[in-house]
């Protein structure tokens, strides 16, 4: 009998379609793809591009106040190359409000912008939240950042989260961009299809120092119209530009940290021939992107930063070109994976 019906067991598996065992493309249509933050550093768009690449995610935001220190260059480097770009937002919400806040926050950054493809919202770390409280945050989320732009609006999840997580319901109004690694075909969720699959972190693209996330991208990752987000009235700071008189001392790296941008931003701007030679009283266009600068201050050569709810040192030693030891010996810290919020660092620049 045991025999029989292990017989029956697999003429079942057999016969059932692909897509009753693992969530499979959504087009045979694909696209190379690349997902990027400021852990890439800066980017040469142009080797990007000439290794293949179609289409890239650009990490934008973060919570409610924090905006990625590469967005704009990357948003503007990889269009000027010929890419085709999409944003992702990193949500903290642990309940609806904060949902709805950081949507309007999300629109507030990608304002003025121009994306080629669906927005995404990037929700994986939960806490203490049950799954009815995370699938409420993100349907939140997700139709806010719609009614927002009148842009279609995608769920990036890893596969297991896909299955055990996120509702069906979800499922059968937002499509999928999965993340499993080191598989051919994503496993079985709550989803038939995917739009985007990230099968790999540890990807290597011409024009990019170390390790980059790849991905694969049907042709239903893009918008149906490709049109620019208005501003939707909360824009505040971080999304203007300013102007800075250097003082006495001065660097262009300190000012890029303190303004939460880049160096190499400053020299676009500002048709800076020499990074290594800016003089007092000069003015300097910066971008105001985060509130960085409040809770950053300076003595001779080190930055006093001031640490904020989810940094982790590795972020940090990445953000400001240092080493997790570098800080850690700098501040006597004994556990290196033990920070805390309010918390002033000093870190070498």
């Amino acid at each position: 009998m045991k025999i029989k019906v292990l017989g029956i067991t697999l003429l079942i598996l057999i016969f059932l379609p692909v897509s009753a065992l693992a969530t499979v493309a959504s087009s045979s249509t694909i696209y190379s793809g690349i997902d990027v933050s400021n852990w890439q550093g800066y980017i040469n768009y142009e080797e990007v591009k000439s290794d293949g690449i179609n289409i890239v995610y650009i990490k934008s935001s973060q919570g409610n106040n924090i905006v990625d220190a590469y967005f704009k260059i990357n948003y503007n480097n990889a269009k000027a190359n010929g890419l085709q770009v999409g944003f992702y937002h990193f949500l903290t919400a642990r309940n609806v409000e904060e949902a709805i806040e950081q949507a309007n926050f999300f629109v507030s950054v990608i304002s003025n912008t121009m994306p080629d493809c669906k927005l995404a919202m990037d929700f994986e770390q939960f806490g203490n939240l049950n799954v009815q409280e995370i699938n409420n945050i993100s349907e939140a989320f997700l139709q806010r950042v719609g009614e927002l732009t009148g842009k279609e609006v995608i769920i990036y999840s890893d596969a297991s989260n896909a299955k055990n997580v996120f509702s069906i319901e979800l499922a059968k109004k937002y499509p999928l961009w999965i993340a499993e690694y080191g598989v051919e075909v994503p496993s079985n969720t709550n989803w038939e299809f995917w739009e985007g699959f990230q099968y790999t972190s540890e990807g290597t693209v011409n024009g990019i120092q170390g390790l980059v996330d790849r991905d694969k991208f049907t042709k239903d990752i893009f918008l149906s119209e490709t049109t620019q987000i208005s501003e939707t009235g909360n824009e505040e700071n971080y999304n203007q530009d300013t102007t800075y008189i250097v003082q006495s001392g001065n660097t262009l790296s300190q000012i890029a940290i303190k303004y939460g941008t880049t160096v190499k931003e400053l020299v676009m701007l500002n048709n800076i021939k020499n990074p290594n030679l800016i003089f007092p009283n000069q003015k300097i266009i910066v971008p105001i992107k985060s509130n960085v600068q409040n809770d950053t201050l300076y003595d001779s050569n080190h930055i006093i930063y001031t640490v904020e709810k989810g940094n982790t040192l590795s972020e940090l030693a990445v953000r400001f070109r240092t080493t997790i030891m570098q800080i850690a010996k700098l501040n006597d810290i004994q556990n290196v994976n033990l920070i805390f919020t309010g918390e002033k660092l000093r870190i070498e620049i």
